[in-house]
Order: C-alpha cells, then structure tokens, then sequence
C-alpha cells in the first residue's frame, strides 16, 4: 500500500499517490463527482483498493487542501488564452492582424 505524498515537481505539488502521477484529485473526481466505484478506479489505473482507499480517506480529511487544488486547476494562468467557441477564433485571429 502507498502513502499520499506532495512534492512540488510533481502534479504541481498536489497530493498524489506515491510512485505515480495520480493526485487524490483525479481518484476523488472518478468516486466522488463521478460515482465510479473505488474498485473500477483502481482497476483502471492499476492501483490496490487499499490506495484508493486511502486517497478518498486524504480526500475527506482535508476538504480546505483539496478546495485550493480545486482553484489551483480550474484557474487560467496570465498569458494564456483560453478558446470556448468559433468566436473566439474569430478574436484570436482579428488580435493577430492588429499587432
């Protein structure tokens, strides 16, 4: 079984399963928000149930953590542009012929 961890290098320093790029955010969002159970997630990505487990546990113990990686991944950072719809090709392309 492994432990949660948080390195800065890795998932931008959100906790993850340890040896694996998997946050507690993408098992959280498959269980959680997506009603999967934790024995599908954990066939899918090749873990024990018991690291599912535990993420989930990590998950629940730490709602404020797990809130700010939340902000943290659905933020656009400055200097990138984010496309939704034909329209904003249309912008995109029309701010280029200006410069």
């Amino acid at each position: 079984m492994s432990e949660i961890v948080t390195t800065p290098d890795t998932l931008g320093g959100a906790p993850r399963i340890e040896g694996r790029r998997i946050g507690v955010h993408h098992i959280a969002a498959r269980v959680v928000d997506g009603g999967e159970s934790p024995m599908a997630v954990a066939a899918e990505y090749n873990l024990d149930i018991a690291d599912v487990h535990r993420a989930l546990t990590y998950y629940y113990d730490n709602p404020e953590e797990m809130r700010q990686v939340q902000a943290e991944r659905q933020s656009i950072p400055d200097g990138v542009s984010v496309v939704r719809g034909p329209d904003d090709l249309d912008a995109d392309v029309q701010s280029e012929r200006e410069v």
